[in-house]
């Protein structure tokens, strides 16, 4: 865990500065527990840290007018340390994934002192993906079934742990692979030493691994079927004490999404220098057409979702009930959308999905070193392209031709045509079909992870 802390006093200027000193100024905490190396959370945790964006919209009138803010962001691997420091009252909100948000909710119900409430979206993506399942680069492990006697570690408690469980049950597999707990570091390096035979992990490891070239994803959280997303959650007691406090958290996160929104690049260059996490991997992530939508609203979709997966942690793991109508609360981010000028019921009913050949989007991309990121027609113009440059290419990207999801080049499995036209997938299997059925050759027969670059 990493904790960064600032004291920002911020006052009300004018004819009240001469009571000032009269009496003794509020501190009020405003901590957030929240996982920088987390795709989906980082617009409600490091950068608003690192943009100063919490300073920028808490209040500083009426009852805040002398207020001093002790802004505290904490920094996790994975949800349930954080929900274990808002039970101790140490935090005031918390960032996580699904899995961890909906235990975070039973668990404060669970007391019937405290309960929390789920304010807002940090990041989502509606088929499932960036939670995945890795198994070092020359394993010979294609699928599920593949893992039958065989050991997978993941973050237990995480929204990568709850795919897992449900994959598992449906292939019929829960009492045939052993689960060990690992954190997303040592999982990613014990695939890369080949000590471990597969990593289930959140977003964005199972892309390191992929970019690292250390590991290949053989199940990706949209096979599923169920949505993820990470969200945020304060303690009621706080929230109802300090609404105004709340809707300034929310706005300051609907900043943060808008400037990823239309900064990808920037973005993802940013945030890796503040994490460590490859800039390619997070453009992956913010990019058109990439991994996450960042957006705040809390839709339909999500609380079904979490129904679904309460159940499952319910049958699987024994986690207590939740009451969704007292936990959800979107007022607190009403109010912020109203404030920033938005249209939450707009924005509510709508939801981006990825799709195969999508028209609004170049079928491939490169991001050279020095001229940034340049589209492409076609994949086979981008690998034209690439085989022609003359300066460093830092990644490639394509879209997966069943799914739409978009792939680093290197990591995704081509097919040319007889026709010289390129098609990419996700897994070799599904490359494998497209040939027998409309012929074609493999772009890199030989690869074990088809290199486009």
């Amino acid at each position: 865990m990493r904790e960064t802390s600032t004291l920002a006093t911020l006052t009300l200027c004018g004819s009240l500065a001469m009571f000032a000193g009269a009496a003794s100024a509020e501190t009020i905490q405003v901590g957030i527990g929240h996982q920088s190396m987390v795709t989906n959370t980082v617009s409600g945790g490091i950068v608003l840290e690192k943009l100063g964006l919490l300073e920028k919209h808490l209040p500083t009138t009426g009852k805040y007018a002398d207020v001093d803010y002790d802004i505290v962001f904490r920094d996790y691997d994975s949800g349930p340390p954080i929900t274990n420091q808002m039970l101790a009252g140490k935090l005031e909100f918390g960032v996580m994934g699904d899995y961890p948000l909906i235990v975070n909710g039973a668990k404060f119900q669970e007391t019937g002192k405290q309960e929390t409430r789920f304010i807002g979206v940090t990041g989502y993506n509606l088929r499932g993906t960036g939670n995945g399942i890795v198994v070092p680069i020359e394993s010979d492990t294609q699928s599920l079934a593949d893992l039958e006697g065989k050991t997978l570690s993941v973050p237990v408690g995480s929204a990568a742990w709850g795919m897992t469980l449900k994959a598992l049950s449906e292939a019929g597999l829960s009492d045939k692979v052993r689960i060990v707990n690992q954190s997303p570091a040592v999982g990613a390096a014990n695939i890369q030493a080949g000590r471990i035979d597969a990593h289930a992990d959140f977003c964005p490891w199972s892309e390191i691994m992929e970019f690292r070239e250390t590991g290949r994803k053989i199940y990706d959280g949209s096979e599923a079927g169920v949505p993820t997303f990470h969200g945020i959650v304060v303690r009621e007691s706080y929230a109802e004490q300090y609404p105004e406090i709340v809707e300034g958290v929310l706005k300051a996160t609907l900043e943060a999404q808008k400037w990823i929104q239309e900064n990808p690049m920037e973005a993802a260059m940013k945030v890796s220098e503040w994490t460590g996490v490859e800039k390619e991997v997070l453009y992956l992530y913010f990019s058109n057409g990439g991994i996450t939508t960042a957006e705040a609203s809390i839709k339909t979709q999500w609380v079904d979702a979490m129904k679904y997966d309460l159940d499952l942690l319910k049958r699987e793991v024994g986690v207590p009930d939740l009451d969704f109508d007292r936990w959800v609360d979107d007022s607190y981010l009403r109010a912020a959308y109203k404030a920033m000028d938005l249209d939450y019921d707009t924005l509510v009913t709508s939801v981006v999905d990825t799709q195969p050949n999508n028209p609004d989007l170049k079928p491939a991309e490169i991001w050279f070193q020095d001229k940034g990121i340049v589209t492409y027609n076609s994949v086979a113009d981008m690998l034209a392209a690439k085989e022609a440059a003359e300066s460093p290419i830092n990644a490639t990207f394509v879209y997966d031709n069943l799914t739409g999801l978009k792939l680093f080049g290197k990591a995704a499995y081509m097919v040319r045509g007889n026709d010289g036209d390129v098609v990419a997938f996700l897994k070799k299997a599904d490359s494998e079909k497209y040939i027998a059925n409309h012929g074609g050759t493999p772009v890199t027969p030989e690869s074990a992870v088809a290199m486009a670059y």
